[in-house]
């Protein structure tokens, strides 16, 4: 797609008609030579190895997914479990009259998760599938907001809202915006990266559908306080005040608290939490994409968005923003569960944690960087530079790490804190101790590279570097 109307760029690509090797430059001479648009279809077909060829040769130029420490998406699955998506690529997750085991195991993950965070009646479990947080997201923000409508009444009048803190991810604001809700994002304040208990209850009104919390910050891995909010949205119902249900997005943290922090009360143990999302491809420990809605019980999710759809010779509930879509993923996920158990799901998350930590300490020991989280919540940490650091920033150190093959972020935080850049890293299932220390090692490197370029600039009289 080409964007405010930007052009697509135009460029052909030249090969041998008779399924010889690639021709490396255009040869006049080549009787069947075959230059295809790439823009457009080509008149002809194109042989599958010469298509796979240059597909592959374009694609070397994309960054090393290993080395990307931006996505908190998965980039390493076992070779079974690929072996399993291959094998199930072709099986369209909609169609549960023809593929019924695939439907059992879809049903099987929603009942470990439900399981997991302690739903009332977990071997009933209300929930879904869904292509990733962000559908699911869009699909308990509808059910909040519908079971708001029932409360109020059909009133044209009363505008819906939903309290959320700066730092939630976009997908609820789209939600808003889609939706026609009013985004209530309580601003940052000092050190405060995300919504606290105070401010949830202060900017609810009798129109608020919901408060929306974090279980894992995209902004510094945080885990917001759940049980605090919880808490005041008590208070503030007993008082006479509304009585706004809690939808946790656990789109990280969902993976990971219940596994390392058994004792943090974030989900249905707490009667406020209505529902709750998840990314299977984020520390589910599945690629991409899937993801899992899951509510509090079947009265939480209003009867009138499910549609029992008549396909392909069976009766079938669905509630998605898709209909289509890929079975292999939640294979994937299933075999996450089943093969890891809750001692190697524990296992895994336990060696991200301990690998961010340990990165975090040694990060801070450098000397020229400050801590904004340590990678004791989600195995994510994000660090700014000290404030006698002030020749070089932190987006002159992720264009270093660039340099050296690292996928490395540097941004603003939200409204309010737009003064604070910070860099993030993010330790997955499959970054390993001694890719820690390589990068470790390059991002001294940088460090010293950056140091040493401003010291020789200012023994010049000239500066290469301006805030």
């Amino acid at each position: 797609m080409a964007l405010h109307g930007h052009p697509v760029p135009t460029r052909h690509t030249t090969f041998r008609g008779d399924n010889s090797a690639l021709a490396a430059v255009a040869d006049p001479a080549l009787e069947h030579e075959i230059v295809p648009p790439l823009n457009a279809l080509a008149p002809e077909p194109v042989p599958p190895d010469v298509a796979y060829q240059l597909i592959h040769d374009e694609l070397i130029v994309d960054g090393s997914a290993r080395l990307n420490l931006a996505t908190f998406v998965t980039t390493w699955m076992e070779p079974q479990a690929r072996a399993l998506m291959a094998e199930s690529v072709d099986k369209n997750m909609i169609d549960k009259d023809e593929y019924p085991q695939t439907a059992a195991l879809e049903n099987r993950c929603i009942a470990i998760l439900a399981d997991l965070w302690h739903a009332p009646e977990s071997d009933v479990a209300t929930g879904c599938s869904t292509t990733g947080s962000s559908e699911a997201c869009m699909l308990a923000g509808m059910a909040l907001k519908r079971r708001w409508r029932a409360r109020v009444g059909d009133d044209p009048s009363r505008r819906p809202n939903l309290v959320m803190g700066s730092n939630v991810q976009v997908c609820w604001e789209k939600f808003c915006n889609y939706w026609e809700v009013e985004a209530r994002q309580v601003p940052m304040k000092g050190d405060r990266y995300h919504l606290d208990a105070d401010d949830a209850a202060a900017y609810c009104d009798e129109n608020t559908i919901g408060v929306v919390a974090i279980l894992g910050s995209t902004m510094d891995g945080s885990y917001e306080p759940v049980a605090d909010i919880a808490h005041a949205l008590d208070e503030l119902a007993a008082s006479g005040g509304p009585d706004v249900p809690i939808h946790v997005d656990a789109a990280s943290g969902g993976m990971v608290a219940p596994f390392l922090d058994p004792d943090l009360v974030w989900d249905f143990r707490l009667p406020r939490v209505a529902s709750i999302n998840t990314s299977g491809h984020k520390y589910g420990l599945v690629y991409p994409g899937v993801g899992w809605a899951i509510w509090r019980d079947a009265a939480a999710l209003p009867e009138e968005l499910v549609f029992k759809v008549n396909y392909l010779g069976g009766e079938m509930p669905t509630f998605a923003l898709n209909f289509s879509r890929p079975g292999a993923e939640v294979i994937a996920q299933y075999y996450m569960l089943f093969r890891l158990g809750f001692e190697g799901m524990r296992a895994v998350q336990q060696a991200s944690r301990d690998i961010a930590t340990t990165l975090a300490d040694e990060v801070e020991r450098m000397g020229q960087f400050r801590l904004i989280s340590r990678g004791d919540q989600l195995p994510v940490f994000a660090f700014t530079t000290t404030d006698d650091v002030t020749d070089w920033d932190v987006f002159a150190v992720s264009r270093g790490l660039r340099e050296h093959g690292w996928q490395v972020p540097a941004y603003t935080f939200p409204a309010d804190r737009t003064d604070l850049a910070v860099l993030r890293v993010v330790v997955r299932h499959g970054f390993s101790r001694d890719l820690a220390d390589l990068f470790l090692q390059d991002l001294r490197d940088v460090v010293s590279t950056l140091t040493s370029d401003t010291a020789k600039a200012g023994s010049s009289g000239r500066s290469g570097f301006h805030h």
